[in-house]
């Protein structure tokens, strides 16, 4: 087994391309293409805000998390605290707490398991549960999770470029993307039943718990729709 990164990431990609099928692939890559998308935006409104435009592209190489950078650059931008922003992040993104204990064969060991927490996200976490063996997960995994440290920051710097030229940059829709993409995504799964409820009861709570929490935790209470399809299977066992 290599220790080299680069040869680690090189061979991973071959292995990828032999595990996944064309359709997980195409998700994939329609994804982290909507989270670059979402950079774009993201990078815009920091400029735009009146950071230097090389702020939010370390931000997303270093934090790689969008909702805690946009919460970091929203409450510093209406005058709050740099420390208050930086606890608003760490509690977003305490939600990564049980992504990590789901997926530890998936992450590796030494400098893999630490790069694999940083690559760490939402997206990458989804798309690995969602597969049916060890070796599918890690490819998903870890597809999902390069392929944003990619998109996010190039997304964050060429829409920072465009922040210096462009005052309104809500007129592009660019925050319109990331949603739609993932509609599209998970559509087909609401064929079934049991599904369409578990969405339909996560959505309630989240869409109720939004006046109250901080962007980011109502997507964590949404997970408890999954209780209703674990409630319903055990009761069908």
């Amino acid at each position: 087994m290599t220790n080299d990164p680069m040869v680690f990431i090189l061979m991973n990609v071959q292995s990828i391309c032999r595990t996944l099928d064309r359709a997980v692939l195409r998700d994939l890559a329609l994804v982290c293409l909507a989270v670059g998308v979402i950079g774009l935006s993201y990078g815009a409104i920091a400029v735009a805000s009146g950071f230097p435009l090389w702020l939010p592209v370390v931000l997303a190489l270093t934090v790689l998390a969008a909702s805690s950078e946009f919460l970091f650059i929203g409450i510093v931008a209406a005058g709050g605290s740099p420390v208050a922003a930086v606890l608003a992040g760490l509690l977003v993104n305490a939600r990564h707490l049980p992504f990590g204990l789901a997926l530890p064969d998936v992450l590796g060991s030494g400098w893999r398991r630490a790069l694999g927490t940083h690559v760490m996200n939402d997206e990458s976490v989804v798309f690995a549960l969602a597969q049916q063996d060890l070796p599918r997960k890690k490819a998903a995994y870890w597809t999902c999770g390069l392929g944003i440290l990619v998109c996010w920051p190039l997304g964050a710097f060429a829409g920072g470029a465009i922040g210096t030229v462009i005052d309104d940059t809500d007129a592009l829709g660019l925050d319109a993307m990331f949603p739609a993409v993932l509609l599209a995504l998970i559509v087909p799964a609401f064929r079934d039943r049991d599904k369409r409820r578990a969405a339909l009861a996560g959505s309630a709570v989240a869409l109720a718990a939004v006046p109250f929490l901080p962007a980011g935790l109502p997507v964590l209470l949404a997970l408890t729709g999954l209780s209703l399809t674990a409630v319903r299977e055990k009761t069908r066992a």
